[in-house]
């Protein structure tokens, strides 16, 4: 396979997650008449929150690969993940509706680790930044498209054709990946010891350039899921614009794209670390900002205003991660895969629980939101500048 049908593969392999999330928010109205809920409950985000926690899987998944391949786990996590789309379309109830969608997401957490460790297994460090900045320009289309497209839907149909179609996505990704060739040769996979893999998770949690980084990253990811899973809510019921969620959401998403294919470049020309630093700044600038605007002028603050500090803090977000993630899985080497997942897991599981509570806080307003991402950003560059290794 070459190396723009990888990238081409990767992206829609990663783009099963974003899928399962983004094509869904339109539908959370109807969701809600339809389960008898009340306009401000915050019930319907936790679709998305279990949807991640279902990424605790990843932990379990890694080990699997580094013994027995990444093609393995890869073709384990997509009937997982259309196993659990199909029965979260046609649950009776919300509680049935968690539970698969705990398990769509323990089959995309196979699909996202496998992915992320195939990349590792074949560039290293600014390469690896580079080839991960791309597959996220394309894979970061899908916010764009993706509400344009529940709405389109929800107009020719109920909201369950909506929950079916990322499974019916991922049939044809999952034929498509059978082109794809092991990444991982035999003579550098690891026992299925429980020494080893002790061994091993010890080496990775005990790397501090590691948790420096998957640190950053995870906090980061906490307000971005709040503000995705609570997006729907906030623009419909707290701005009362109902009418502009799909817009604001594709600009959005628009924007991220367009900083993630930047930030390939930057880290192409600068290197990731000096990419980190200098998009943090910007990022806590900002954060600060809209935290004054928000206490002087009351919550919620001026619609414009909130949305365009949000949108240039997640597009920022997004134009991070590839570079703190490569630097975080730089020092692995030959345990990729463990570190892949233990990356995944701790990103997805506590950002997303960290995310769940902050939406919790955010009933009438959209403070715990504002002040989350002020603290992020500061706790961040703390992270960031105390890095004190030689730069490239």
């Amino acid at each position: 396979m070459k190396t723009a049908e990888f990238i081409a593969l990767s992206a829609c392999t990663m783009m099963l997650t974003a899928l399962g999330i983004d094509i869904m928010l339109p539908a959370f109205g109807e969701l809600r008449e339809h389960f008898g809920l009340a306009p401000e409950s915050t019930a319907t985000a936790q679709i998305i929150v279990f949807f991640f926690m279902g990424q605790v899987a990843q932990i379990i998944f890694g080990v699997l690969s580094d013994r027995f391949g990444r093609l393995a786990i890869l073709r384990i996590g997509f009937p997982l993940y259309i196993a659990g789309g199909l029965a979260a379309a046609f649950a009776p109830t919300l509680t049935l509706m968690y539970v698969a969608r705990f398990l769509a997401g323990m089959g995309a957490s196979a699909v996202f680790m496998t992915t992320i460790a195939g990349v590792r297994d074949r560039f290293v460090g600014d390469r690896m930044a580079h080839t991960m900045s791309l597959i996220l320009t394309i894979f970061l289309f899908t916010p764009i498209f993706a509400p344009f497209l529940g709405i389109a839907i929800m107009s020719v149909a109920s909201w369950q054709m909506v929950f079916l179609t990322p499974p019916l996505f991922a049939v044809v990704v999952f034929l498509w990946s059978f082109r794809l060739h092991e990444s991982l040769p035999p003579e550098r996979r690891t026992p299925l010891a429980w020494a080893t893999i002790r061994k091993n998770v010890w080496a990775v949690i005990g790397n501090r350039v590691f948790l420096r980084y998957m640190t950053t990253t995870t906090i980061l990811f906490a307000a971005l899921s709040s503000y995705v899973a609570s997006s729907e809510r906030i623009i419909a019921e707290i701005y009362g614009k109902p009418e502009l969620f799909a817009w604001i959401f594709a600009g959005i998403g628009l924007l991220m794209s367009l900083c993630a294919f930047t930030n390939s470049r930057l880290s192409s020309r600068y290197g990731a670390r000096r990419t980190v630093k200098g998009l943090l700044v910007v990022y806590t600038i900002v954060g600060s900002l809209l935290l004054i605007v928000t206490v002087v002028a009351g919550d919620p603050p001026d619609m414009l205003v909130f949305f365009v500090a949000l949108a240039i803090m997640l597009a920022i977000n997004l134009a991070v991660e590839p570079n703190s993630s490569a630097l975080a899985l730089e020092p692995m080497g030959e345990m990729a895969g463990m570190a892949a997942s233990v990356y995944g897991t701790l990103f997805f599981f506590v950002g997303s629980s960290l995310g769940a509570l902050i939406s919790h806080f955010m009933i009438h307003g959209v403070f715990p939101l504002v002040i989350s991402f002020f603290a992020i950003g500061v706790v961040t560059l703390v992270l960031v500048f105390t890095d004190r290794r030689p730069v490239p």
